[in-house]
């Protein structure tokens, strides 16, 4: 069967994906004619019109879909796939150079204008905590693994993860947070997830440890960060996501000289549409032919 599918995404994006339609073995249509989206708009409400009963399988472009529960489009009369681990390797970099930053220093040398020797840490032999350990927490397993770390990884179920010295369910949460030198968080948004870290949790940290978000804002307490930081209970932040988001001007967070906002650039969609272009492709082919597609959405779980 060769899938008809229609492409909704910005002008600069849609060449790069209609291209990876064809080269999976699809066919660029129309919407009226399609029985496949890809939709890489942030527009979830737009897409009910689109959703006719010969549409059997849509495509999101985000990793994180909470929006889409949110609006109420996604059903179980399709398939929905999304972006689970496309951008897990930029992300990955961005951890990796926060954790870099973080040991150095840099947030506070950068604004030096005289010359300041600081103590500073090295990554060897620190213990990395992993929340969430899906395909960024796989992709940072890779890059730390010639860096003499110990991580910890933490998933829903507890399985075995690749590369962490140590995996971990939900309940070696707090075990997690004791040990490690640097948390990162990485899981989706879910009824679960949201204030996963808030005043309690945050108290079990080291004084020295740091918190790195490329998850979710909603999974960290922004108030109980604010106030840990203000205490001088922990290392340090760095957000690429925050709550409320986008962090207005004139935020606590914006003035700890230890915390660093990177406005959710961790993966932009010029980094990520390359990896997005892959997916699309593996995912065309193997609708094609019947296999069962990559990212799949649990509707019941709402990621």
């Amino acid at each position: 069967m060769t899938p008809h599918i229609w492409v909704n995404a910005r002008p600069e994006h849609r060449v790069a994906l209609e291209a990876a339609v064809e080269r999976g073995g699809g066919v660029v249509s129309s919407a009226a004619a399609a029985d496949a989206l890809v939709w890489a708009v942030d527009d979830p409400p737009s897409i009910r019109r689109y959703l006719t009963p010969q549409v059997r399988w849509v495509q999101l472009s985000s990793a994180g879909i909470e929006e889409w529960f949110e609006a109420g489009v996604v059903d179980r009369a399709r398939v929905w796939t999304a972006a689970k681990g496309v951008y897990a390797e930029p992300i990955a970099e961005y951890v990796l150079a926060m954790m870099l930053a973080a040991a150095r220093r840099v947030p506070e040398v950068v604004g030096d204008e005289s010359w300041q020797p600081r103590d500073v840490s090295s990554l060897a032999g620190a213990t990395v905590g992993i929340v969430g350990a899906g395909g960024i927490g796989r992709a940072l397993l890779r890059l730390l693994a010639p860096l003499g770390t110990r991580s910890i990884a933490l998933t829903r179920g507890g399985r075995a993860v690749p590369g962490a010295a140590e995996s971990v369910g939900p309940d070696g949460l707090d075990s997690l947070l004791r040990r490690s030198d640097y948390v990162v968080l990485a899981s989706p948004e879910t009824a679960e997830t949201i204030g996963l870290l808030s005043t309690r949790e945050i108290a079990l940290l080291q004084p020295h440890a740091w918190i790195i978000n490329v998850g979710r804002g909603s999974i960290l307490d922004t108030d109980a960060l604010v106030a840990a930081l203000a205490g001088g209970r922990i290392g340090g932040a760095a957000l690429d996501v925050t709550s409320p988001e986008p962090l207005p001007a004139g935020h606590a967070l914006w003035a700890f000289p230890n915390v660093i906002i990177t406005s959710h650039t961790g993966s932009t969609s010029r980094l990520g549409r390359e990896h997005l272009a892959h997916r699309i492709q593996a995912n065309v082919d193997r609708f094609s032919r019947g296999l069962e597609l990559l990212g799949l959405v649990d509707v019941d779980l709402e990621y």
